[in-house]
């Protein structure tokens, strides 16, 4: 008591005060867990963590321009509230983001193994990345607590470590509970390391620690990594320099001089003046108006049943898409020159007849397209017509018809037979036999602009096309000139 006596200032009298109000209260605590005789006797060696002030302690001290500080002398005497040998329990702290377990993919350790502070114990795999965890302890380790490939919860034991002598759990506690307010000198390191810049420093939760335990700002220390990050090296060798006192790394912020004033000859500066903003003035608010008429519910039947059923069932066919543009200028010189003959027949005619001829022409050199497979999906059965269905918007709903024996027909035959069929589709009479019996199926959705679509195959069937709207675009012909053809987008 009389050595730490000598060791305090005179002057600083309240910090005395705190100091022996500190120590008898430490005393007086573990003075109530012994027994009489033990009261009589001196208490043991063992129970102070240090007989001598530590490194840390050093440096705090030489620090302070007054002397020694409370928090330093109970660091000196602060009293282990765990033995040594004592195994505590390791666990898995917050690694961030939010992540709240890992899969342990590497143990770097065994049970039996000696570890110490910041040696590597175990590899981890979260959702983002992979985290290397190292040790807070110095001692063994008893008990691995996962198996590889096993999910490892945070804040869940890891391992179990049996503390190395003068080891102390409670050193965490220590380094944790000191505040800017113990000294003037740690109030003036705080202050510089607020003034030196508000960026955060990258740094790993190990280098983290060392930092606190050496209570040194991350932002003095000169770091060699990735983006200035602040290795374990880093900061040991910035711990040696001021033991050592070499000369510490300054950040280059600091050691610039103020720029030097301006000269008094210089010419000033001609500001350009900015007129005045002025806001232009918003539109009035249009008034929400109120909601007129009640919502209804009708029931599906009909048509709409059977479509619905239909595409319910045909999407749970694996589709495949494709899709691509072809030159269709030389196909609306084919349409004036059939409309016109139609036209004196009385037949309407439109790019759909070319569509289905051209769909029908495609199926002779692929018949694996004009194929049906049964619900089974064990036989397919290959379809010697091309009975060519098209998508129609009827007053019922949408309908899919289909042209029969397209391959024998002429596109005048072809024309008339589409005539016949929208006809008795608007008045809503067409029968079973043009609404079955499909073999492929064409769906032109250039009528309402799309350009590109993904239809749905129309089960039994096997693929169905989508002609888009066509539509000039600039291209490079095979010369490499310009130029400006009609464009048509074929999907299947």
């Amino acid at each position: 008591m009389a050595s730490f006596m000598r060791f305090l200032q005179p002057k600083n009298v309240f910090v005395y005060n705190r100091f022996s109000s500190g120590l008898q209260s430490s005393l007086r605590h573990h003075s109530s867990c012994m027994n009489q005789q033990e009261r009589s006797q001196p208490l043991p060696s063992c129970l102070w963590s240090s007989s001598r002030p530590t490194k840390r302690a050093k440096q705090s001290m030489s620090c302070s321009r007054n002397g020694p500080t409370f928090s330093t002398a109970i660091r000196q005497i602060s009293i282990s509230s765990r033995s040594c040998g004592e195994v505590v329990q390791f666990k898995l702290s917050d690694i961030g983001e939010g992540i709240m377990e890992v899969v342990v993919k590497e143990w770097y350790v065994s049970e039996g193994d000696t570890v110490a502070q910041f040696d590597s114990i175990c590899e981890v795999q979260s959702d983002k990345a992979s985290v290397t965890i190292t040790s807070r302890f110095d001692g063994v380790v008893k008990k691995l607590h996962y198996e590889l490939e096993e999910t490892a919860n945070v804040g869940m034991p890891l391992v179990d470590i049996e503390l190395a002598g003068g080891a102390s759990a409670s050193q965490e506690e220590d380094v944790s509970g000191e505040t800017s307010s113990d000294s003037d000198s740690d109030t003036e390191r705080g202050a510089v390391s607020t003034t030196r810049g508000k960026a955060r420093t990258l740094s790993t939760p190990a280098v983290k620690r060392l930092a606190m335990e050496h209570n040194i700002s991350l932002n003095d220390v000169h770091g060699t990594g990735k983006d200035g990050r602040v290795l374990k090296e880093d900061m040991l060798r910035h711990v040696e320099q001021l033991e050592s006192g070499v000369p510490q790394w300054k950040p280059v912020a600091e050691e610039l001089e103020p720029p030097p004033p301006p000269s008094s000859t210089a010419k000033p500066i001609k500001t350009p003046v900015v007129p005045p903003f002025t806001p232009t003035p918003s539109p009035p608010r249009i008034p929400v108006r109120a909601v007129v008429g009640q919502d209804r519910t009708e029931p599906i039947k009909g048509i709409h049943k059977a479509m619905v059923k239909a595409m319910v069932r045909s999407n749970a066919i694996p589709h495949f898409g494709y899709k691509d543009e072809v030159d269709v200028t030389e196909l609306v010189a084919l349409k004036s020159h059939f409309k016109a003959a139609a036209a004196a027949r009385g037949i309407q005619f439109s790019f759909t007849p070319l569509f289905i001829k051209a769909a029908s022409m495609a199926l002779s050199f692929f018949p694996e397209i004009n194929m049906s497979v049964d619900e089974q999906c064990e036989n397919m059965t290959y379809k010697a017509a091309h009975n060519i269905g098209f998508a129609m918007d009827s007053p019922q709903g949408l309908i899919v018809p289909n042209v029969k024996n397209v391959q024998a027909l002429t596109l005048m035959e072809v024309a008339l037979e589409l005539n016949r069929i929208m006809a008795l589709g608007l008045q809503g009479k067409l029968g079973q036999a043009d609404l079955t019996g499909g073999t492929f199926t064409l769906s032109n959705i250039g009528t309402i602009g799309g350009t590109y679509a993904d239809p749905i195959i129309f089960a039994p069937e096997v693929a169905i096309g989508a002609i888009g709207r066509m539509q000039v675009l600039p291209r490079f012909d095979a010369d490499g000139d310009l130029v400006k053809p009609l464009r048509c987008t074929q999907s299947i």
